[in-house]
């Protein structure tokens, strides 16, 4: 009994630390059917293109008659034309995808010879129709994060095949046909599953492997889009989870909060969804600011000339009388940073973030120097805007709040509020746009190469945004 107490208690542990160690991506990339269906017709091209390069080589023998021995070969082979009129693609629960070709036919020209007493040759036209593929594909992940794709089995079958032959013995193939069907059924069968398991392999893995692992943003940061496991597949959809991460490129650390769960509407109008998690932005602002990358300095000269209020001792002496006369006639400079990494908040149709900023006002002294004035803690409120532009997710800030408090004062005690107008100005017309500045240049969606996404839609949902779109590949 004690023993078995034992199995349940570790039975019970390995499941709770199988909850505890989960990972929730911060990334999502779901296609559809609809998805499949145009990357299908894309593909069929390639497929037909590879197909085409069909080699019957020549074959000859002999049957025996009941008018004698005739001997006989063909030779010269030409595939004028390799149809694929039919196809479909599927989605096969915890596997991959299941290619399926029927109606399919192939055109042949060449020469032949029959000896009988008398020889003769001439040319001949072959139709080879009714042909059926079926290959499944097999999806997974590398070590590098990045999906495969591999061909798990296949299989063809050829339901007819007619020969026309010129020639005043085209009579005598009448007798040995079956012979000539085989031979050519045979040698085409022999060659569609390999020559379509080689164009996965060559031409579809390949394809997989430009889909960026990491996206660099600039000096500072980079995106993980990493697999953390293979694709998953429904009887509905495709489903790859990327980790979805920033990070710093000179010191990579592990965020301190986890990325959190996402739950997908059940929608399958477009071809592509992208899950944006709140993860992902978070980790941007955790990763910048870790960097002290987050970091803007205002003067005078960035202030518009019809702001009554210049960034200088005399203008900011009417409003704190100390300042000007401890630092007459002196420039003035604002750093202001993150006083911690801001945090995008994603509730269903709202996106708000409320960075909090430290503001040290200096004076600059005749030799360049910096006296410090005061430091105030500033709390901000802004609406966010997200939309996707040429395939990278790009933002905007929109200030709905600015609440202060003073920190710390060297020119000794005064209200903040006397300084309401200014900060707000400040923030509003300097600071921000050169937020929005970075937030227009965006972040790239983890795309393969010459993909372009069109009719995209937003929504937010609960910890994430959801993107959908079609695609076209220009």
């Amino acid at each position: 009994m004690a023993s078995a107490h034992r199995v349940a208690l570790a039975f019970m542990l390995a499941m709770c630390m199988g909850a505890i160690g989960a990972i929730n991506p911060g990334f999502v990339v779901r296609i559809t059917q609809k998805g499949l269906d145009y990357a299908r017709q894309e593909g069929m091209s390639v497929l037909q293109k590879e197909l085409s390069k069909i080699h019957i080589p020549d074959f000859s023998g002999s049957t025996h008659t009941h008018i004698g021995k005739v001997k006989y070969s063909f030779s010269s082979m030409n595939i004028r034309s390799f149809q694929l009129p039919n196809s479909q693609i599927n989605l096969v629960p915890n596997v991959g995808l299941k290619l399926s070709i029927s109606g399919a036919f192939i055109e042949v020209d060449g020469q032949w010879r029959v000896r009988y007493k008398l020889s003769d040759h001439g040319h001949f036209d072959l139709k080879v129709e009714g042909i059926s593929i079926s290959v499944g594909m097999k999806l997974g992940s590398d070590g590098q994060g990045r999906p495969t794709i591999s061909p798990s089995d296949c299989s063809s079958y050829i339901s007819n095949v007619d020969v026309h032959i010129s020639g005043k013995f085209s009579w005598l193939v009448d007798i040995f046909h079956h012979q000539i069907d085989s031979a050519f059924r045979k040698a085409i069968e022999d060659q569609i599953c390999p020559l379509v398991s080689q164009s996965i392999s060559s031409k579809l893995g390949p394809l997989l492997q430009t889909l960026p692992v990491t996206a660099k943003i600039d000096h500072v940061a980079a995106i993980d889009y990493s697999l953390i496991g293979p694709p998953s597949v429904t009887a509905e959809v495709l489903d790859a989870q990327l980790k979805g991460e920033f990070f710093y490129l000179s010191h990579r650390s592990t965020p301190p909060f986890p990325a959190l769960p996402m739950s997908f509407p059940v929608d399958h109008d477009l071809m592509v969804y992208f899950a944006a998690g709140s993860y992902l932005f978070n980790t941007a602002g955790f990763v910048y600011h870790s960097a002290g990358a987050l970091v803007f300095n205002v003067t005078d000269d960035m202030i518009p000339k019809n702001f009554s209020v210049r960034l200088n001792t005399s203008s900011f002496g009417t409003l704190i009388p100390q300042i000007s006369k401890m630092y007459p006639n002196m420039l003035m400079k604002l750093k202001i940073e993150s006083a911690s990494a801001p945090f995008l908040n994603i509730k269903p149709g709202n996106l708000t973030i409320s960075p909090v900023m430290d503001i040290q006002a200096y004076a600059i002294l005749p030799n360049s120097s910096l006296a410090p004035l005061f430091l105030l803690n500033v709390t901000t409120n802004a609406l966010v805007k997200i939309a996707v532009n040429s395939g990278r997710i790009v933002g905007n800030l929109e200030l709905s709040r600015v609440e202060m408090v003073l920190k710390h004062s060297d020119v000794g005690p005064f209200s903040v509020t006397v300084l309401n107008l200014a900060v707000n100005y400040y923030i509003s017309n300097v600071l921000l746009p050169q937020v929005n500045e970075i937030l227009k240049k965006g972040y790239p969606l983890p795309l393969l190469d010459h993909v372009q996404l069109t009719d995209v839609v937003l929504q937010p949902y609960e910890n994430f945004i959801l993107f959908g779109a079609n695609v076209h590949n220009g």
